[in-house]
């Protein structure tokens, strides 16, 4: 079981999550999307790092744009270009008086600092899940509405703290797309679910999210006035995850954006399927995932018998008892010795098999002895005796 988001990110801004499964025509394994966990971050479930998602960035071309481009720029700025870093300077000041909008656009796009530019990596590199979970399009909206919002509440913050104590914060602000990267850790806190790995000094405890916190804390305390921009993210967050005065749905990515940049840029940053782990749901609770661990390896098993018994076939003829190939993987018992001598367990009656999935099998070009074995090794399921078929 893994996330997957559609292929061209298209799914709309506050539509919930889509269940897709492969057509068993084309042979592909099925694969599913969970709903969304549940909310407040206390409930057991994921594994220690690995309950943000499965490896890797796929499923997550925008995930993978915002640690390439940004990050490759702001390494260019640091190391060849240092001369030109005063375009990219967040000053407020001149944003405000002399309306040099364009200041406010780059200077929230590229760190300036390395260290910055490390950590809020990281830390989308541990988002990229949201976009699995929700798609491009609503991922790409959430981004750009914390953004938007965020700029607002930068300058009431900046105001606030003069109007209200005297303090007057320094003109420049820290660059880069920091904002939003706090604002994710409003939906992270909300919908990811909360492990217990190791219990240190009483109540303390380490847990599947403390990494992420930690990060979180390390970009926190990295400069002198990024708190101004932390809380501006956060609430920016709050207002457009709780849908506070309909937001989400003024500040979204339009369908024909979505569909331009799919076309362009999605195949550029796209990257191909793991294939050597076991995709565990996002959210899931732990006696889920060790079902699902089961089944992976049940299935693994199957696939190794069922090619051992073409194999045998091959080289000897006739039919194969499949039955006694394929015995229950959750109900086999134990072999029983009686006076030295071994006990084989009794075998179940042949297992009755469907003609029209038969039939769908046969339509698909697979020999009528090929689909009944299959289908009596997969206990009738039409999807696992296609893939191995196709597989083997």
């Amino acid at each position: 079981m893994r996330y997957s988001s559609t292929a061209s990110g298209l799914a709309a801004p506050d539509s919930p999550p889509r269940r897709e499964c492969a057509c068993a025509v084309a042979g592909a394994p099925t694969s599913a999307s969970p709903p969304p966990g549940p909310r407040g971050g206390s409930e057991p479930g994921g594994t220690m790092f690995t309950s943000t998602g499965s490896s890797g960035l796929y499923k997550a071309p925008l995930s993978k744009s915002l640690l390439l481009v940004p990050s490759a720029l702001s390494l260019l700025l640091a190391l060849l270009l240092p001369h030109c870093q005063k375009l990219f300077v967040y000053d407020l000041h001149a944003v405000k008086n002399d309306f040099q909008i364009w200041r406010l656009i780059c200077g929230r796009i590229i760190c300036l600092d390395l260290k910055d530019t490390f950590c809020s990596s990281l830390l989308i590199y541990n988002f990229r899940i949201f976009e699995r979970r929700y798609g491009s399009r609503k991922f790409a909206s959430f981004l750009l509405g914390s953004w938007v919002l965020s700029a607002l509440f930068d300058f009431l913050l900046v105001e606030a703290m003069q109007y209200s104590f005297g303090i007057t914060a320094a003109s420049n602000l820290p660059s880069g797309f920091l904002a939003p990267v706090f604002a994710l850790f409003v939906p992270f806190y909300c919908s990811i679910p909360r492990v217990q790995v190791a219990q240190i000094l009483g109540p303390l405890s380490i847990t599947n999210k403390t990494l992420i916190y930690i990060l979180g804390l390390q970009l926190f305390t990295s400069g002198s006035y990024i708190w101004i921009v932390a809380i501006s993210g956060l609430i920016s967050g709050l207002c457009y995850d709780s849908k506070m005065f309909q937001v989400h749905q003024v500040l979204c990515i339009p369908s024909w954006m979505a569909k331009f940049f799919s076309w362009t840029l999605e195949p550029i940053f796209s990257s191909s399927e793991p294939t050597s782990e076991a995709r565990i749901g996002m959210g899931a609770t732990l006696d889920i995932q060790r079902q699902q661990r089961m089944e992976l390896l049940d299935r693994q098993l199957m696939f190794s018998q069922f090619a051992q018994g073409r194999r045998q076939r091959q080289q000897q003829g006739g039919m194969i008892n499949w039955n006694r190939l394929f015995p229950p993987l959750r109900q086999r018992q134990n072999v029983n010795y009686q006076g030295g001598q071994q006990s084989e367990p009794a075998v179940p009656p042949p297992l009755e098999v469907s003609e029209e999935q038969v039939a769908r099998l046969m339509e698909m070009g697979f020999s009528r002895g090929d689909a009944l074995e299959a289908l009596r090794a997969s206990n009738n399921d039409l999807n696992v005796a296609t893939n191995f078929l196709l597989q083997h």
